[in-house]
């Protein structure tokens, strides 16, 4: 068997910098063979080592007085719940595989996180995903957006976990590059966690789940470069996923789990057998010994650096305490699934990987990986001239329009505004009868925790124009936002899991907007008491606009979680009862930067961020946790994309009813209604409550304005009739439907 040659060449062929070929000669004393300069190259990839960002991860706030797993520790982070319970859960990217194939990157990406969360010993009961793409007239975008849905309906659906919520965004700086992200949320029993580590000399090394292929071969690598025009020929970068196999592992996984067998898992996502090896090793200070030979197949004709780079879906890596082998065999025997050793635990830091007794491959497991030998780089950061440009934007040289309810028209089927029931409608959400929000929407995703009295809450949030203005206030926004969200939904937020969506980090106005980002979101997290859990970073996201390759718009998605200690303050956002008070918990602006109306009703683009207070916002949030105990209110509903009127939009269709307001005479109207000033809360009160209501909030000194009432369907504002609630609703539920 003859390698490929190695030299500098084909080093840099595999994404290796010449210093790093250089370090690796290094650490092994010579120069590596084809199969160790693949493990290298997977291994020191951005996706797998953080190289160009793990400076700046580390400052984010880790710990917590819930935490249980902190962020880097474990496949996914662990939140304890109460009750002798914890939540596992993490986000994820998979954005250059739906770029060249958006049905099985999309799938693949639901697999992997859920993978994440059950390797961990936790039944998924959560998933959510954050979805990017350009303008929706493209013929392009819509094969996307398609594929995308499509394979997440598909995998998730026969998975059967429920999705309890997400976001879809369009816009052109994601023409070429989606951004697909997925999460997943799981429960374990505190005690019962199963961790990704390797130790006990001798002990024995299982691969178990699905025979492995070529598909996925330095898929890694692939999604640590740009996007090409040729980036269609690394199609068998992409994986293949089996979610009815993966359902058979989930069960087979909980089943082992509660023996007293198992040593250490570890899924096999992004680089496969090698990823697995040697995380799990470096994490138990030891090594392995492999024979790749042993490892199950479903192709003919691969060689060992293929076995070990290959990403194929649905494997796990086991090291199971020796004696015990009979145990994991029988349960895995039993779900029809492989479940074969190939290896042994050695005391050395090394990883040996034999092809029928010979040795194909020799490497030290702890200068593979993050925070061990792997490359760390902090690279040259630069304010973008643009940044200066946004900030010059005045108000006054926008005109108010004439026609107000041709505006509210028009955002109503705008699709960044407008329902995504198209694509809801094609994931199920009542799998496993979970999920408190089928009946009861609300601002965030609520899941039953069965056999408490306890309720989890999910959210997904990030405005990339909001970022894309000031990195840092952006990324501020977006945890307060989901923050907002959860307290609204009734909640207390917990801890965040992130990911980071950006350029290529070698860009310095890339790095300045990642840099940006990390100090918003970890100002933000440390007000609102969210540790970061972990994530994903994924660079060289880029888009060809005006034939010019741009950066896609800084996206640093925040999946947070928050618990319900009382299931029974479920807050919803729908207006229940015509008569009832409409109140704003807040204060309006006399600002439009950065919104939806101003973006694309007079297309201007270069605006700041919405004004925003940290300290305020989370003083408006206190209250509202305040308002939802007391039990004083009838529905709670932030204000974000679209503005005050959309978000009064929203609140009235569920029921069918309507609202009657009066707007802010100090403001301009167009602020008033569509402008997306930060720190807002729509309630709706009853007469019988408005006294308390009001009395609650005077007497902690928070901002309130009486909007008007609930009505029987009639949309009015300043007594000027804008039409029916009915007639709003078909057009915002199918705007995305009709362009498609």
């Amino acid at each position: 068997m003859s390698d490929p040659i190695v030299n500098i060449e084909s080093a840099k062929e595999l994404g290796l910098l010449p210093e790093e070929f250089e370090k690796i000669q290094q650490i092994l004393g010579r120069v590596p063979n084809y199969t160790e300069l693949s493990i290298f190259s997977v291994m020191w990839s951005e996706h797998a080592a953080y190289k160009n960002s793990i400076t700046l991860l580390k400052t984010l706030p880790k710990k917590g007085k819930h935490i249980l797993a902190e962020a880097g520790a474990e496949n996914a982070g662990l939140v304890d719940i109460g009750d002798g319970l914890a939540c596992a859960f993490k986000i994820e990217s998979h954005n250059h595989p739906c770029a060249v194939e958006p049905f099985q990157g999309a799938a693949t990406g639901v697999g992997g996180i859920n993978r994440d969360i059950f390797t961990m010993g936790a039944r998924p009961i959560a998933q959510m995903n954050s979805l990017r793409f350009g303008k929706l007239d493209n013929e392009r975008t819509k094969w996307l957006m398609e594929g995308v849905v499509d394979g997440i309906s598909s995998y998730g659906n026969s998975f059967g976990v429920p999705v309890v919520g997400g976001e879809v965004f369009f816009d052109e700086s994601f023409q070429q590059n989606p951004l697909v992200n997925a999460m997943s949320a799981g429960i374990v029993k505190a005690d019962k966690m199963i961790s990704a580590v390797s130790k006990g000399v001798g002990n024995p090394v299982y691969i178990v789940g699905s025979s492995t292929g070529k598909d996925g071969i330095h898929g890694a690598t692939f999604a640590s470069a740009d996007l090409t025009e040729d980036s269609a020929n690394d199609i068998p970068s992409v994986q293949v996923g089996d979610p009815f196999q993966e359902k058979l592992l989930l069960e087979a996984t909980l089943e082992l789990n509660e023996t007293d067998a198992i040593v250490g898992m570890q899924d096999m996502g992004a680089a496969g057998i090698i990823c697995s090896t040697s995380e799990m090793s470096e994490s138990g200070n030891s090594g392995m010994r492999v024979e790749l030979s042993d490892v199950p197949l479903r192709q003919d004709n691969m060689v060992p650096w293929e076995i070990l780079l290959s990403e194929s879906q649905e494997r796990m890596l086991v090291v199971v305490h020796k004696g015990k082998e009979k145990i994991v065999e029988d349960i895995f025997d039993k779900w029809d699934l492989n479940c074969k050793i190939i290896g042994e635990v050695i005391p050395e830091d090394k990883l040996e990987f034999l092809w029928h007794g010979e040795l194909v491959a020799e490497v030290p497991a702890s200068e593979l990986v993050l925070g061990g030998g792997a490359p760390i780089y902090q690279r040259e950061s630069k304010e973008p001239a643009y940044f200066e440009q946004y900030k010059k934007f005045n108000i006054n040289d926008v005109k108010e329009p004439e026609d107000y309810k041709q505006v509210l028209k028009e955002l109503v089927v705008n699709p960044n505004i407008a329902s995504k029931k198209w694509v809801i409608e094609q994931y199920d959400t009542m799998v496993r009868t979970n999920n408190m929000n089928t009946n009861l929407p609300s601002d965030a995703g609520v899941v039953n925790v069965k056999g408490t009295n306890k309720a989890l809450a999910f959210t997904l949030d990030c405005n990339p124009r909001y970022v894309h203005a000031n990195p840092e206030e952006g990324t501020a926004i977006a945890v307060a936002e989901a923050a907002r969200n959860i307290v609204c939904s009734g909640g207390e937020p917990s801890a965040i899991s992130n990911c980071l969506n950006f350029g290529n980090p070698y860009n310095p106005e890339v790095y300045w907007q990642f840099s940006g980002a990390i100090k918003g979101m970890s100002k933000a997290c440390i007000k609102f008491d969210t540790p970061v859990t972990g994530g994903n970073v994924s660079f060289y996201n880029q888009t060809q606009i005006d034939n010019k390759i741009e950066p896609v718009y800084p996206t640093p998605t925040i999946s947070m979680m928050g618990i319900l200690e009382d299931k029974n303050n479920i807050t919803t956002l729908a207006f229940q009862n015509e008569g009832d008070k409409i109140y704003l918990i807040g204060k309006s602006e006399n600002d439009i930067a950065s919104s939806e109306y101003l973006f694309s009703i007079h297309g201007v683009k270069e605006s700041p961020v919405p004004r925003f207070n940290l300290d305020y916002e989370y003083k408006i949030q206190n209250s509202i946790k305040n308002i939802i105990k007391s039990k004083l209110v009838e529905s709670v509903h932030d204000v974000s994309d679209g503005g005050l009127i959309i978000t009064l939009l929203e609140s009235a269709m569920y029921n069918n009813l309507g609202f009657n307001i009066t707007s802010d005479k100090n403001i301009r109207k167009d602020a008033f209604l569509f402008g997306e000033s930060q720190s807002r809360v729509v309630v709706s009160v009853s007469a019988q409550n408005e006294a308390k209501f009001t009395e609650l909030l005077n007497n902690e000194g928070i901002d309130y304005s009486e909007l008007g009432a609930v009505t029987n369907g009639e949309i009015k504002v300043d007594n000027d009739l804008f039409g029916s609630v009915t007639e709003y609703k078909t057009e915002f539920d199918t705007a995305i439907e009709k362009r498609l």
